[in-house]
């Protein structure tokens, strides 16, 4: 009767020790589509109690003191949340036998109700399904506290593994900062750098699948050709699988396969699958990739022969916060949120994904399938309303935090340009006007006047003459719409890292006024 229950749990146990009424009562009970079982005493209807039951219906003949005694104990192991229904029967205007318990003894059976007998048929049937509804409402507050229950578990096993991840890389940068600092090694200096990627990695995922579990992902569709796309993905995984010592292989199909998606999210589909299969292939394994046509779907396959997964993990593989092996060393690390990912973003493309594995150590294949795109384009960015000419660009940094400000400094300065840079937004504008910079990195939380102000008034101001980028934490999509409102061209989210500043400002770059993930 209850999502979680047994099949014993609707079970209507009749106690009538005299023949007559137990012939009279079973067959109208069963006729009102009810799962009657007949007990012989009271003391196999305290052990069927135990085993499960909707209601008990009692003739008051049965309940001696000794039959009372056993009831009420079968009825006291009961979990906090159940209160069994019982129906006694009883006759003479409800007036127990004079071998009966004394009417208040009767208090502790809990949940008990009187029915005179002889009692008509209808009266009876509907004391039975009353009981049997109170019982449903009690099952489901049951399956309800365990839910919260498994949810409390998953939280704390989360946390336990979000605080495993994140002391993993701040450990290895406390070590590293004093070598760092002390000496002309480079190795302390990729251990920084490697660990702070990956702590920016974690953050963004964390954001990530909030963001997609509650709908906030717009999708920005456009014709693509998957073959393009998953030939992005591998080629940027490929470097990756190099150093792990994995042979990693793409087989595209013959012919474009044309998808109406979004072509960053797809991307990050298939990213996600490939890391997820790099991750649990030994070194010496093999990943391959698949791009295929099926009438008017579009497939994509990645496979490893890698440690599998066991059978009862398939049909959870793609919940939040879950790994194919949860071990206490968690040599393969992650939050489990790749999968998580894929499997909203893939939904989110009316499409499905499905995960198949032979078992433990047998490898695995998860494959995708996306609908094919009505009409053939091909694909085309448009263009962006600044095109960063080459050479030395004056760029305006406006940050309040000392360090990220002369982080964002000496990054840009490292790939040729003039820098300035301000602290706050009113100083930031009267820079502005007064220098008419080719590029600003602006935050959003800055004091006085806040970065959406500071781009409103330098677009107002200078016009379409200034490149406006957004640099803040706040990466939520309503943000962006935010700041693409105020009059930014571009939204990167926090941390950003060389890469990304790198690509902003490489010549020729086609920026167009759509959020970018730094990192």
């Amino acid at each position: 009767m209850g999502n979680e229950g047994s099949p014993l749990e609707d079970r209507v146990l009749l106690l009538m020790p005299t023949g007559h009424g137990a012939d009279l009562a079973g067959p109208a009970l069963r006729r009102a589509g009810l799962n009657v079982v007949a007990v012989p005493d009271a003391t196999t209807l305290a052990t069927e109690i135990g085993r499960g039951a909707a209601t008990a219906v009692i003739e008051s003949e049965c309940l001696s003191q000794d039959a009372l005694t056993g009831l009420s104990g079968a009825l006291a192991l009961q979990e906090p949340w159940s209160d069994l229904p019982i129906i006694l029967l009883c006759r003479d205007g409800l007036r127990l036998p004079a071998a009966s318990p004394a009417p208040d003894a009767l208090d502790a059976l809990g949940n008990v109700t009187l029915v005179e007998r002889p009692a008509q048929v209808l009266t009876l049937v509907g004391a039975v399904k009353s009981a049997e509804r109170t019982r449903r409402r009690q099952y489901a507050a049951r399956d309800l506290m365990r839910q919260l229950g498994r949810a409390v578990d998953a939280r704390d096993e989360f946390l336990a593994m979000l605080g495993h991840e994140l002391r993993n890389p701040l450990g290895a940068i406390l070590l590293a900062l004093p070598l760092f600092r002390s000496s002309d090694d480079e190795r302390p200096r990729g251990i920084i750098d490697r660990q702070a990627r990956r702590l920016a990695r974690l953050v963004d995922d964390l954001l990530e699948v909030s963001r997609v579990t509650r709908g906030q992902i717009t999708l920005r569709r456009e014709v693509v050709d998957l073959n393009e796309l998953v030939g992005e993905a591998v080629a940027g995984l490929a470097e990756a699988a190099r150093l792990q010592g994995l042979d990693l292989a793409v087989s595209l199909w013959r012919e474009p396969v044309p998808i109406h998606a979004d072509p960053v999210r797809v991307e990050q589909i298939v990213a996600n699958l490939l890391a997820n299969a790099l991750k649990y292939t030994p070194s010496g394994g093999r990943v391959t990739v698949l791009v295929a046509r099926r009438n008017e779907k579009a497939s994509i396959r990645v496979s490893d022969d890698g440690i599998g997964i066991p059978a009862d993990m398939i049909a959870r593989i793609f919940e939040p916060f879950t790994q194919a092996a949860t071990t206490i060393d968690r040599a393969q690390g992650g939050l489990g949120l790749g999968l998580a990912l894929v499997k909203r973003l893939v939904d989110q493309h009316g499409g499905t994904v499905e995960a198949r594995s032979p078992g433990p150590g047998q490898g695995s294949e998860f494959e995708v399938s996306l609908p094919i795109a009505a009409v053939a384009e091909s694909r085309e960015r448009t263009p962006s309303r600044h095109e960063p000419r080459g050479g030395k660009l004056r760029v305006l940094v406006v940050e309040d935090n000392e360090d990220n400000r002369d982080a964002l400094r000496l990054l840009v300065e490292h790939l040729g340009h003039e820098v300035d840079a301000v602290e706050d937004g009113l100083r930031g504008v009267s820079r502005a006007l007064s220098d008419h910079p080719d590029v600003m990195l602006v935050d959003i939380g800055l004091p006085g006047l806040d970065g959406y102000e500071v781009a409103r008034r330098v677009r107002t101001a200078l016009g379409q003459g200034v490149k406006l980028v957004a640099v803040t934490g706040y990466g939520q999509p309503e943000d962006r719409r935010r700041a693409i409102a105020a009059g930014f061209d571009q939204h990167l989210t926090k941390p950003v890292d060389y890469d990304t500043l790198f690509r902003l400002f490489k010549p020729g770059a086609c920026l167009s006024p759509l959020d970018a993930a730094a990192g």
